[in-house]
C-alpha cells in the first residue's frame, strides 16, 4: 500500500490506496472497499490539478531498517477502455481480491517525473 497525495481547494488531501507498477506508471482503481461516497475527492483533485505524490515507507523498531521512497508525478483517470483494462490486468495479476472481483469504478494512471527515496541501511540522506 502507498499513500496518494492530491491538492484540492482546501489544500493537500492524503488517502492510502493499492497498486501496481509498470516502470514509471503508477495504476490504482476504485474498487469496492467501502467507502463513505462515490464521489470521491481524490478523483476531484486530479480531474482538478493532475499533481500528485505517492509515498511508500517501512517503519520498524530496528531504525536500520527504515525506508521510505516517493513518486512526484501527473495522474489522470483513464477513459480509454482498453488503457483502464490493461491497468486492471497488471492490478489483478497483484491482488487476489481483484482477480475475484474486479474493479468497476475509475482508474487512475500516475505517470512519474521523480523518484526519491532513503534508506537507513544505505547511510545515504534524502
Amino acid at each position: 500500500m502507498v499513500r496518494l497525495a492530491t491538492v484540492g481547494d482546501a489544500g493537500p488531501h492524503l488517502v492510502p490506496i493499492v497498486f501496481a507498477l509498470d516502470g514509471d506508471r503508477v495504476v490504482s482503481a476504485v474498487d469496492h472497499k467501502p467507502k463513505r461516497t462515490t464521489r470521491l475527492q481524490r478523483l476531484a483533485n486530479i480531474a482538478r490539478d493532475p499533481r500528485v505524490s505517492l509515498l511508500a515507507d517501512h517503519y520498524d523498531d530496528d531504525w536500520e531498517a527504515l525506508w521510505w521512497v516517493r513518486a512526484d508525478g501527473h495522474a489522470r483517470l483513464l477513459d480509454d477502455p482498453a488503457a483502464a483494462e490493461q491497468a486492471l490486468t497488471l492490478l489483478a495479476a497483484r491482488y487476489r481480491q481483484y482477480r475475484e472481483d474486479r474493479p468497476d469504478g475509475p482508474v487512475i494512471e500516475i505517470t512519474v517525473d521523480r523518484w526519491t527515496g532513503w534508506s537507513a541501511s544505505a547511510g545515504a540522506g534524502a
